[in-house]
């Protein structure tokens, strides 16, 4: 069958294609401009895409599609309305990531909580150098055990980080939130309650129209002024002028954000200012290891081979 993989380099580099290659013929394209994705679908069978866009036109005008193939858990960018019209079957990837996740949520905590960056500027000042004690008390230090860690998200990897929490000696609370309902053994905490008593914030649920800026002016000034915001699910789940004005007000203690609305962002994010107190952002980073990539590239080649067989593996549609 013949395949084209139309955004590779979303997957990053060093990662093996073999289990890929050996059950198909694949094109491989770095970058898909959207005007050229329909032309570099013409007779392929089986369509792999990160973030390219597959809209409802591009389905029409290339007959031969038979499957195609998320290397993603989100499937937006695809029209799965279309597919399915079609006859086409759609299949994502899954839990992929959550160890890269769960412990990138952990270096943004601990970073934070254990003041790294700015104990790095004191060696780096020389001030460590001339001090007259053998330890500097520049910056306050905090435990995590005791701490309460609100979890907004419970899937895999919202379970995932409570796990480690606990690890920790944390209290882990899971959010009750509008769409969400309680299975059973669970005891969920309602959303404006925990905002208040947690220490540690971390997101990790999809984002919806229901979630869009869950995180705003309002839930920040409910928070506690030392507690700390984790980003690591969808940029737009927090209203980033918001968050900044809290961060430089001292309304929360410190922000460790993955994602952005916009990615690459613009000039004009508002998280890329300058000389944001207590901000760690790192560029969509959480997911990369290179054990969670070839994760990702393995279930696409088990998707195809299932679709092969006649399965219906981890289909969307």
């Amino acid at each position: 069958m013949k395949a084209a993989f139309l955004d590779y380099a979303t997957l990053g580099p060093d990662v093996d294609t073999s289990p890929l290659d050996d059950l198909l013929d694949v094109n491989y394209y770095d970058y898909s401009p959207s005007g050229e994705i329909s032309n570099r679908l013409q007779a392929i069978e089986v369509a792999i895409v990160n973030k390219a866009p597959i809209n409802a036109e591009t389905i029409a005008a290339n007959t031969s599609l038979k499957l195609i193939v998320l290397v993603a858990t989100g499937s937006d960018n695809v029209d799965l309305v279309a597919a399915k019209a079609h006859g086409i079957a759609v299949a994502n990837i899954r839990n992929y990531c959550t160890p890269a996740v769960v412990q990138h949520v952990f270096a943004l905590i601990l970073a934070l909580t254990r003041q790294i960056s700015s104990y790095q500027a004191v060696v780096n000042s020389g001030a460590w150098q001339r001090s007259n004690t053998f330890a500097r008390f520049d910056y306050p230090i905090r435990e995590l055990t005791g701490k309460k860690l609100g979890i907004v998200g419970y899937g895999s990897l919202g379970r995932g980080v409570a796990e480690v929490g606990r690890v920790f000696g944390m209290e882990v609370l899971i959010a009750f939130r509008p769409g969400t309902e309680s299975l059973e053994g669970e005891c969920r905490v309602p959303f404006d309650e925990l905002l208040e008593d947690v220490d540690v914030l971390s997101l990790h649920c999809p984002l919806t129209e229901v979630t869009r800026n869950i995180i705003g002016e309002q839930e920040l000034g409910a928070m506690k002024s030392d507690s700390l915001l984790i980003n690591t699910a969808r940029g737009a789940l927090i209203d980033s002028d918001a968050l900044v004005a809290a961060l430089r007000q001292g309304d929360i203690g410190g922000a460790g954000i993955d994602v952005l609305a916009e990615e690459p962002p613009t000039d004009d994010e508002p998280l890329l200012a300058s000389s944001i107190p207590n901000l760690i952002l790192t560029p969509h980073i959480a997911w990369t290891s290179t054990e969670s990539r070839q994760r990702a590239l393995d279930q696409v080649a088990e998707n195809v081979q299932d679709f092969v067989n006649g399965g219906v593996l981890r289909r969307l549609v």
